[in-house]
């Protein structure tokens, strides 16, 4: 990992690089493909990450937390956004990867902020090839909670049941496990749909 990145990954005593968690089924249907799933929150502060894989039938956490960049200088922390990121991907080699949708902001610097730290992490995977998914917020607040303006409490509060996780989970990083989680769902319904179609 490159120096003046902080990354926060969620362990149990004994593993150095990820925790897993318990599996929660997906209705006993099994995906299209095993798949390992990076979800991002980005910030140009904070950048929230997770990591699930989804493999027979069965949702599995891997691992959790914040990309915290350090720099006053923007651009230098746009390039800690993509080291961090980029330190990710050589790491657990995601399959896919969710991230949030662009959306209006009603301060323009504020947005144009976020879109280039969006930029950043989504460079960072482009080497690595992984497919690339994009969600708006309202939709995966709805997947996870099941309305569109659940509130970031809300967000945590589900994700750490969905998954069967114990301790305290940052709101970034509850925000990439939601984005994940959403993906996981989306992938699991394109299944379903495409068996549907298929059916005699």
């Amino acid at each position: 990992m490159t120096r003046g990145v902080r990354m926060r990954v969620r362990k149990r005593p004994g593993r150095m690089n990820f925790t897993v968690g318990a599996t929660a089924p997906f209705e006993n249907v099994r995906p299209a493909e095993d798949v390992r799933i990076l979800g991002l929150d980005p910030g140009s502060l904070i950048t929230g990450y997770a990591l699930l894989e989804c493999a027979g039938g069965r949702m599995q956490y891997l691992a959790s937390g914040a990309i915290r960049t350090t720099h006053a200088h923007f651009p230098r922390r746009l390039a800690e956004i993509f080291e961090g990121v980029a330190a990710l991907i050589a790491q657990y080699r995601p399959d896919e990867v969710a991230i949030e949708r662009t959306f209006m902001h009603r301060n323009a610097d504020s947005a144009l902020k976020l879109g280039q730290a969006r930029g950043a992490a989504l460079c960072a995977t482009f080497a690595a090839q992984p497919r690339i998914y994009e969600y708006a917020p309202r939709e995966v607040k709805l997947a996870v909670v099941g309305t569109g303006s659940a509130q970031k409490d809300q967000v945590q509060l589900m994700v750490k049941h969905l998954l069967k996780l114990e301790g305290t989970i940052g709101p970034d990083a509850a925000d990439a496990l939601a984005m994940a989680l959403c993906h996981a769902h989306s992938r699991r319904l394109q299944s379903l749909m495409t068996r549907a179609a298929g059916a005699p």
